[in-house]
């Protein structure tokens, strides 16, 4: 900066994107003065929690939209840390199809498994091939690969699609992402979970981390942000007026109590820069006339859909459509070593422990239906993933009856809700019912939306983030905030070397700026 005024910043969205930018901007209270607005009630936007009968369900919280990521949440957890919330580390259990002929996991070989040998020692070496031939191979949907490869339906709708569908939450979009994922999935460190294994796909238990209390951690967060200047609006839009060499005009509208929008609670506001931290399709729809036609090409190429979580205690309607238990009928052949210790531990009565489970207690599910194999519906048993139920039990206790546990359904893409089994849900076991708006890693996201990122973000006085912008991750999410601020003349902090890599990978992808170790970017 040239002169001793502040620069006035406007962030709009109050998620992940938009707290970590505010966060890292508010570590230069003499640079910058920082005015945050969401539409919600809360801070956080999508990671959220609700409230539980401790008493029923031995928690008295749940996390109900974010629930928690692998060990390269570096950002992620820093924040947590700082204000004393530690996020607790799992062994991932899956649980793919239902019944023998659909049913595999990375817990214990399956017939499935067998049946499928060929192909997936077969998929190794077609990932090694998308590696190596990125730029042609990488973009193209999972669908062209998997056909351009000969691999069969069954395997595709009953292994690679369920696989890819899980980890992303893609659902039925899966066969249109981009095939880079897959092998991301399995080969690049800043994404990477699972070790590729040609006998079993899927090895091992990897390390996942289950979040703490998202409610509490944001209210804390806000909390601090407020003590540090940054002005936080809430039940607020905005409409922007005008954009410019000068700066940006908005017009800031707060809604009352009944839920009507009151009509210039605040007048037209400037700022030196505008920070759009929430869904491109709302950004586009914001800027509106304002928007350039790259503005327009890059937001429009992301493709959002409606899902719904819902949060209940059915256990029946839950083990009719995954397989949530231990069964023989279930299990292959211990024909090496290795799978005979896998079965072993399957075998074995479920015990608590303070990383998991010995025994088979999967937390994350997904079946296809018969009608339409390559759709997708997904599902988590809480109890046995979220830490605070372990906690409630102890280490080397058994389990709490199903019947007892609490289990999320999530029911992806609106527009095909015909195939939704939601009403085989008892409701008077419903906890609580979510929409969500999400963006699909459809290939054009690839194609047209992340290179193109670069030639919209600092231009009319306008930064964008937001995990859209990349890869649906909480992670993603909070490095696009902390990238946002760095372009505006905030330091970045190097408090770890991967992290570190993994800021400036994003920074050169999504903002065309090469980010060098040891300099910190000017305003």
């Amino acid at each position: 900066m040239t002169d001793d005024r502040k620069k006035k910043i406007a962030i709009i969205g109050a998620g992940a994107a938009g707290m970590s930018c505010a966060a890292t901007l508010a570590n230069h209270p003499e640079k910058f003065e920082v005015t945050m607005i969401d539409i919600d009630s809360h801070t956080g936007g999508q990671a959220t929690s609700v409230s539980l009968d401790e008493q029923k369900y031995g928690a008295s919280w749940l996390n109900d939209g974010v629930q928690g990521g692998s060990a390269i949440f570096r950002h992620t957890f820093r924040f947590f840390r700082r204000y004393g919330y530690e996020p607790q580390q799992v062994k991932l259990q899956v649980s793919f199809g239902k019944g023998p002929e659909n049913f595999w996991t990375n817990v214990f070989p399956s017939p499935l498994v067998d049946q499928h040998s060929r192909e997936i020692k077969k998929l190794g070496r077609v990932l090694k091939c998308i590696k190596y031939l990125m730029p042609i191979l990488g973009v193209l949907p999972v669908k062209v690969i998997l056909r351009l490869f000969r691999f069969s339906n069954d395997f595709n709708n009953k292994m690679v699609l369920p696989l890819l569908a899980l980890f992303l939450g893609t659902g039925n979009q899966t066969p249109n992402v981009s095939s880079v994922l897959l092998e991301r999935l399995f080969d690049d460190p800043q994404m990477k979970l699972w070790e590729y294994d040609p006998d079993t796909l899927l090895p091992n238990l990897p390390e996942m981390y289950t979040f703490p209390n998202l409610g509490n951690f944001y209210r804390d967060w806000s909390k601090d942000l407020q003590s540090k200047g940054v002005d936080i609006r809430l039940n607020s839009s905005v409409a922007i007026l005008e954009r410019g060499r000068k700066g940006v005009v908005l017009q800031i509208q707060r809604q009352t109590s009944g839920g009507e929008q009151a009509e210039s609670v605040y007048p037209p506001e400037s700022f030196d820069e505008l920070v759009l931290c929430c869904p491109a399709d709302e950004a586009k729809k914001m800027l509106d006339r304002n928007a350039t036609w790259r503005e327009k090409y890059v937001l429009g190429g992301v493709k959002f859909f409606n899902d719904i979580t819902i949060t209940h205690s059915d256990s029946d309607y839950f083990q009719k459509i995954f397989e949530a238990q231990y069964d023989p009928a279930l299990c292959a052949q211990a024909t090496t070593k290795d799978r005979k210790e896998q079965i072993e531990f399957a075998e074995q009565q479920p015990r608590c422990e303070k990383d998991g489970w010995v025994g088979f207690r999967p937390m994350y599910f997904t079946h296809s239906f018969e009608s339409d194999p390559d759709k997708i519906e997904m599902g988590f048993d809480c109890s046995n993933y979220q830490h605070q139920f372990r906690e409630r039990l102890g280490p080397g206790s058994d389990p709490l009856p199903l019947n007892e546990h609490v289990f999320q359904t999530i029911f992806l893409n609106d527009q095909e809700k015909e195939m939704w089994t939601w009403n085989d849900i008892d409701p008077s076991k419903i906890i609580a019912r979510k929409w969500w708006h999400q963006f699909g890693h459809r290939w054009q996201h690839y194609l047209r939306v992340v290179p193109g990122m670069m030639f919209i973000n600092g231009k009319n006085r306008t930064l964008y983030a937001g995990s859209w912008t990349m890869v649906n991750m909480h992670e993603i999410a909070c490095i696009s905030g902390i990238a946002a601020a760095y372009q505006l003349g905030a330091d970045y902090d190097p408090f770890d070397d991967f992290a570190e890599d993994f800021f400036a990978k994003y920074l050169l992808v999504c903002h065309g700026t090469r980010y060098k170790r040891g300099k910190n970017k000017q305003a």
